[in-house]
């Protein structure tokens, strides 16, 4: 019989805890038998003592095994299945179109994504800019697109490692976020429960990153793939540059234009797509979909090219409850804001950096994320047309379009975004978009 302070003790004292331990402690978070202070403590000792790898292997199997664990062998999908996990950032729309890629290309994606946390964007809140999509919907419904269209994107059921949701919510509220251990787990824990053959996780790296030092995001990036690994799901990690924002456009609806011309081949951005292919190979090597490197990235560009991830998109929206025109009628269907203005540079120069995390927080102000967990969501406002670092810059040109729902917000808007750029008179040396590539 175990005791949670006897368990946060040991913690606390800087002992390894046995598996049984942490199984006993993380049902206790599950069903009431552990407090909300012990779980704090808890959190705060592993904060500073942290865990090894087979505790935090157990940590995660533990939280996985608090509720439902979705099996796909009984639906005998004729291909891998995959997914992919963004530890967040600005203008990261990769979700909304990897998932339709890697399932034009045979494998099968049953992404289960998260909302916006305070500057970076949530993929499932661009798809609740979408009429009608439905972002929770249930088990049979999901299973029956995953099966049929090869991808779903929905949100996080209450079923799903319900420990997690509960130790998160603590950890928000007592500077504890910021422990590997914690994340690797939180992660872990809901895309074990997911089912996967095979994970990529994309770590950003940079000022607009949860994990602001390349240090840290290869720490994080390390764990993520040794617990995952050691819990028996193939998972490897790639680090990707967050020193800007990856789309040309942050905020949600702006985000789905961005995507549906991406699929449709009518803008590209660099970045956005360099990522893509990156993520996009590694998922398809490590399922064994391409043999190598070269032939995943030329398989991706053919279901591009050819229209078919597109397709893929189109019929998970239609599948999911959204229009089924939504690619072809884009404007149709997204909200636009009434209030379109330019941010314009005060000085000529070029685009030397980018606070890119204040670029996101201008996207919460304008309404187009949280600053508490309720609030609700202005799907139209956000930024376009963002100037990329290494660009030259004319007095009065824009370095951002401002989409708002009054002038007042506007140009308190206009205000943050000439404030995030510095511009110099020297071109600076271009940050790599990806870094490394972490494996088992």
């Amino acid at each position: 019989m175990f005791l949670p302070q006897e368990i946060i003790r040991k913690k606390r004292d800087g002992g390894a805890l046995s598996a049984d331990e942490i199984r006993f402690f993380v049902r206790g978070i599950g069903d009431g038998g552990v407090s909300e202070g012990q779980i704090a403590a808890f959190a705060m000792a592993v904060y500073f003592k942290d865990m090894n790898m087979d505790e935090r292997v157990a940590f995660t199997l533990a939280m996985r095994d608090s509720g439902q664990v979705l099996e796909w062998r009984s639906l005998n999908l004729p291909g891998p299945v995959l997914d992919k996990h963004s530890t967040g950032g600005v203008g990261d729309a990769v979700s909304l179109l990897l998932g339709p890629m890697i399932a034009a290309c045979g494998g099968y994606v049953p992404m289960i994504s998260g909302r916006g946390l305070g500057h970076t964007g949530g993929t499932l809140d661009k798809f609740d800019a979408v009429p009608g999509y439905c972002s929770v919907p249930d088990y049979a419904l999901f299973r029956k697109v995953v099966r049929e269209v090869g991808v779903a994107i929905i949100g996080q059921t209450a079923q799903l490692a319900p420990s997690d949701k509960r130790i998160y919510s603590i950890r928000d509220v007592t500077a504890t976020v910021e422990s590997v251990a914690l994340i690797t787990g939180s992660i872990l824990s809901k895309k074990l429960a997911a089912g996967l053959d095979a994970l990529v996780i994309d770590v950003k790296v940079g000022r607009g990153a949860f994990m602001p030092t390349y240090e840290k995001a290869q720490e994080l990036a390390a764990s993520i793939v040794g617990v995952g690994n050691g819990a028996g799901m193939d998972t490897s990690a790639i680090l990707t540059d967050m020193n800007e924002s990856l789309a040309p456009s942050a905020g949600n609806a702006l985000e789905v234009r961005c995507a549906i011309d991406y699929l449709s081949g009518r803008a590209r951005p660099q970045r956005l797509h360099e990522v893509c292919l990156a993520l996009g190979a590694e998922m398809l090597v490590r399922a064994g979909l391409a043999d190598t490197e070269a032939a995943a990235r030329a398989k991706l560009m053919v279901v591009l090219d050819s229209g078919q991830a597109a397709e893929r998109f189109a019929r998970m929206v239609s599948a999911l409850g959204g229009p089924s025109d939504l690619i072809e009628q884009p404007d149709r269907h997204l909200e636009r804001a009434p209030v379109v203005v330019a941010a314009p540079a005060h000085k000529a120069g070029f685009a030397n950096a980018c606070d890119c995390r204040t670029l996101g927080l201008a996207v919460v102000g304008l309404g187009g994320g949280r600053r508490r967990p309720g609030d609700s969501i202005d799907f139209a406002v956000g930024l376009s047309d963002l100037v990329g670092l290494g660009e030259q810059i004319a007095v009065g040109q824009a370095l951002a379009t401002v989409h708002a729902r009054t002038q007042a917000a506007a140009r308190q808007a206009v205000r943050e975004i000439q404030a995030a750029y510095a511009i110099s008179e020297i071109a600076p040396a271009r940050n790599p978009v990806v870094y490394c590539s972490i494996r088992p």
